[in-house]
């Protein structure tokens, strides 16, 4: 360990269209939404994370908020960089120190991402002071997240059903054998639920106020066995223009999602249908490990379960799933070295 290893600290990002996560001294020290505030007329940053969320949907012309990753990439070069150092300088171990540290950084990287897409998460980590930084996909992240061994000659199946894509991913010996990534996932939910109130209750209702019902009355299939309480939904009125108020049950929330899960499934299908006979045994095994938000989507499990006759296990705290396995690939770097991209 040489003086300058002294300088270096450790981080593990998880980028994420909808949250950003980051994992320090293996404690997750940032849990924030991907969102950032910019004032128009100065192209100053304003807010970051769950300061701007707050501002989502309500802003004047002179405030935008921005989402810079869309479908699990970056789409605004400069908001994400600056919501990312913004990030590092939130953490309050580096608050501390004189000198800004440089880093050994691992960031999360959808499985469907091309090598531009690469190339641009790796600039951006670099000009945060990035020394050495090194890409791992998602699924991967998210089962190691989960504690399955990936290194073992076993087939292990993961849906991690983030904000923007859905990742599905058969792994083995520490590597992905076959894969889908499909832009379904938690926003698709959201607009999902938009169109729905707009459609059958000539309700209005923001994307804020959607993934609220989302959260709180969100279902994947219309039999549940602990159904959640109705809610009232607040909205414009699309007819006369006032605000009104709505109640909604979750049998409602299931039937706007309907057609969005079920190409969920289909990706599932599909992938299991490429999965090489013996991995295809391990599978029927072992089951399927669903992680990220939207496996916290009710009834979501059950409903793949019935459509793959396979048991279906959601893993504890999927949202941090993935961010946990970005943090243990940091720490045991050498063991996952294969696993990573430099």
């Amino acid at each position: 360990m040489g003086f300058f290893d002294f300088l270096t600290e450790d981080i593990a990002i998880d980028l994420g269209t909808a949250n950003t996560l980051i994992v320090h001294n293996g404690k997750v020290v940032v849990d924030s939404p991907s969102i950032v505030a910019r004032d128009r007329i100065t192209g100053k940053i304003i807010a970051v994370g769950k300061e701007a969320a707050l501002m989502q949907g309500k802003t004047h012309e002179n405030i935008k908020t921005i989402r810079p990753l869309k479908d699990g990439v970056i789409a605004d070069f400069d908001a994400s960089e600056k919501m990312i150092s913004m990030f590092i300088k939130e953490i309050p171990a580096l608050k501390k120190k004189l000198f800004a540290p440089s880093l050994r950084m691992v960031i999360c990287i959808p499985s469907g991402i091309t090598e531009v897409e690469m190339r641009a998460v790796k600039d951006s980590a670099e000009r945060v002071n990035g020394k050495e930084v090194y890409l791992i996909h998602e699924p991967m992240a998210a089962a190691i997240g989960i504690g399955v061994d990936i290194m073992q000659p076993k087939g292990n199946m993961i849906v991690d059903i983030g904000g923007g894509t859905t990742e599905i991913a058969v792994i083995a010996l520490g590597g992905i054998v076959c894969d889908r990534s499909v832009k379904i996932a938690g926003d698709v939910f959201t607009n999902d639920i938009v169109y729905y109130m707009r459609t059958q209750h000539n309700l209005y209702v923001g994307e804020r106020t959607a993934e609220k019902i989302k959260i709180q009355i969100g279902a994947a299939t219309e039999d549940l066995e602990v159904p959640p309480e109705e809610m009232n939904v607040q909205g414009r009125d699309l007819l006369t223009g006032k605000p009104k108020e709505v109640k909604i049950g979750y049998r409602e929330i299931a039937k706007a999602l309907d057609k969005s899960i079920l190409r969920v499934e289909d990706a599932v299908m599909e992938t299991l249908s490429q999965t090489p006979p013996e991995l295809a045994a391990d599978i029927y095994n072992t089951g399927i490990y669903l992680a990220g938000g939207g496996s916290m989507l009710r009834g979501l499990d059950k409903r793949l379960s019935q459509k793959t006759d396979l048991p279906v296990y959601i893993a504890e705290d999927p949202l941090r799933a993935v961010v946990r396995g970005t943090g243990l690939t940091l720490k045991n770097i050498e063991r996952f070295k294969s696993v990573l991209e430099k």
